[in-house]
C-alpha cells in the first residue's frame, strides 16, 4: 500500500511539474506585436504594408469635431499618402507594447497597444521653411483570428500639431 501511495505521489508531482501551457493570449501578442512594429516601421519609412490589414478593417476616427467615426482602408491609404506627400516622420522612442484587453470581459486578448513619441515634419515649399513639432501617441491594434489588423485607433494631439506645424 506504501508503494501505491508512493507512486501516486510521485505522480502527482511529475503532473504538477510538468510544463505549463503557454496562454494563448500571450502568444498572440507576441505575434501581433511582430505585425504592429511592421506597421510602424511601414509608417516611419512611408511605405506600409497594407496586406497586414483584414478586409473589414477599419480606423476609429479620434479627431474632434470629425463628420465620421471611423474611416475605412481605402481611405485610410489615400490619407497616408497625403500626409507622406507634405509631412516627414520619425520614432523617436521605442513603442512601449503592451497587451490588450477585450472590453467585455477585461481579460488579455491578444491585441496590442503601445506608447511612443514622434517628430513631425512639415516639408519646406517654396513659400515655407521646413518645420517640425513632437507628439506623444497612444495607440491601439486588435487583430482577426488571421493575425490581421482588424481594428486600430490612434490618440495624441493632433490638432495642436496640426495648428503649430502650419501656423504662419
Amino acid at each position: 500500500m506504501k508503494n501505491v501511495f508512493s507512486v501516486m505521489i510521485l505522480s502527482l508531482l511529475i503532473i504538477g511539474c510538468g510544463e505549463e501551457k503557454e496562454d494563448p493570449a500571450a502568444v498572440a501578442f507576441e505575434e501581433n506585436s511582430k505585425t504592429v512594429l511592421a506597421n510602424l516601421q511601414g509608417w516611419e519609412d512611408e511605405n506600409l504594408d497594407y496586406s497586414m490589414y483584414a478586409d473589414d478593417f477599419y480606423m476609429l476616427t479620434t479627431a474632434f469635431g470629425s463628420e465620421k467615426d471611423s474611416v475605412t482602408l481605402a481611405e485610410m491609404k489615400e490619407m497616408d499618402a497625403k500626409y507622406w506627400q507634405t509631412h516627414d516622420f520619425e520614432m523617436l522612442t521605442e513603442p512601449q507594447l503592451l497587451i490588450g484587453v477585450d472590453p467585455s470581459t477585461n481579460k488579455p486578448d491578444g491585441s496590442v497597444r503601445h506608447y511612443s513619441q514622434w517628430k513631425v515634419t512639415r516639408s519646406a515649399t517654396d513659400s515655407t521653411e521646413a518645420k517640425s513639432g513632437e507628439i506623444q501617441l497612444y495607440e491601439f491594434f486588435t487583430f482577426d483570428e488571421d493575425g490581421k489588423i482588424l481594428r486600430q485607433g490612434v490618440y495624441g494631439d493632433f490638432g495642436g500639431l496640426n495648428a503649430y506645424l502650419h501656423a504662419d
